[in-house]
């Protein structure tokens, strides 16, 4: 059975420990507490030992100092251009200011919430449905800049928020699949026509080019081929006006070699024909010999006695004279015995 004595002594350990409790308080890192003095704002308590006046001052609020996230639940969202679509988001924010969080709002959070939920739907809202889909960190940045300066007088920053799924109907979903797909085919269609396009211009200029040189070899041909007459002409009209001069001298051989040099290539083209087979000397063949003939005289005559023995000449043409009897001369009417 307790004794007075006893209970005092529980009483006093009571007291004291809540006096104990009521004056030291250790705050953790990362967290600030508020110190209300009767009810009022007196100061902040950073982390770590902290003395405080038994009775009169307490803890008012306990402020997570580190940086937060919150989800950003589902909205839907009516584009500019009528197209429905739900989208979410994460936004992050960090209480700088302990005085001003705890005591300048009420439901930090919800109101954080509600304020990036109506910037979200006020942005996308203003936005086209490709501008939307295309334009994610636009639209992030749009959402952080209104949200961080409304909330800016609760001592808090808005540090991040991103948007997380842009998801629009499912026939919408549909149409723009087939819409890619019209408008791939057709840059594939673009690119294979100008693909044929640089084709055929190439082809063009391949042939342009091989038609110009080859107008060029046949211009470089025909000059060199009248070059080539232009000498040749030259050297007959050489050949020419010497035999011209020759026969002006007085020197006869130099026609006789001219005209069987021209008669022997003449029966040589006419022997040499593809589609000559048997070769027929015609009846003025004589008249190669004589020219034979003419030339051995105009070699004897320019090399001398070294130039060996002359072409026998060829009988005369016309029947073969009988024995007894000669050709008569111009003056004679017949012919005359042999003695």
């Amino acid at each position: 059975m307790l004794t007075p004595g006893t209970i005092l002594l529980i009483v006093v350990l009571v007291v004291a420990v809540v006096v104990l409790t009521s004056t030291i308080k250790i705050v953790p890192q990362g967290y600030n507490y508020t110190v209300e003095n009767f009810g009022r704002y007196t100061r902040t308590l950073e982390p770590g030992l902290s003395i405080l006046v038994p009775f009169i001052e307490r803890v008012g609020r306990k402020m997570n100092m580190m940086e937060q996230v919150l989800d950003v639940p589902t909205q839907e969202v009516i584009t500019r251009d009528n197209a429905s679509v739900a989208a979410d988001g994460v936004a992050f924010y960090q209480i700088l200011d302990a005085k001003a969080a705890a005591y300048e709002v009420s439901g930090l959070d919800n109101a954080i919430l509600n304020l990036v939920m109506t910037n979200l739907r006020s942005v996308m809202g203003s936005m086209d449905l490709d501008d939307l889909l295309s334009n994610r960190d636009t639209i992030s940045e749009k959402i952080l800049r209104v949200v961080d300066q409304a909330s800016h007088s609760w001592g808090i920053k808005i540090t991040r928020i991103e948007i997380k799924d842009i998801n629009p109907p499912k026939n919408l979903v549909d149409a723009m699949a087939r819409q890619m797909m019209a408008e791939r085919e057709k840059r594939a269609e673009i690119l294979e026509a100008e693909g044929s396009r640089n084709a055929a211009i190439l082809r063009a200029e391949g042939e342009k080019q091989s038609q110009i040189l080859q107008a060029e070899g046949k211009r470089e041909a025909a000059y060199r081929e009248a070059e080539a007459r232009e000498r040749l002409a030259e050297a007959e009209a050489t050949a020419t006006r010497l035999v011209s001069e020759a026969i002006a001298a007085g020197d006869v051989q130099a026609i006789n070699y001219f005209v069987a040099q021209k008669y022997t290539e003449a029966i040589a083209k006419l022997a040499s024909a593809p589609n000559q087979r048997v070769v027929l000397m015609p009846l003025e063949a004589s008249s190669l010999i004589g020219s034979v003939s003419g030339i051995a005289e105009i070699a004897r005559a320019a090399f001398g006695d070294e130039a060996g023995p002359t072409v026998p000449p060829s009988p005369p043409r016309g029947r073969p004279q009988r024995p007894g009897f000669r050709v008569p001369d111009s003056g004679n009417a017949g012919p005359s015995a042999a003695g």
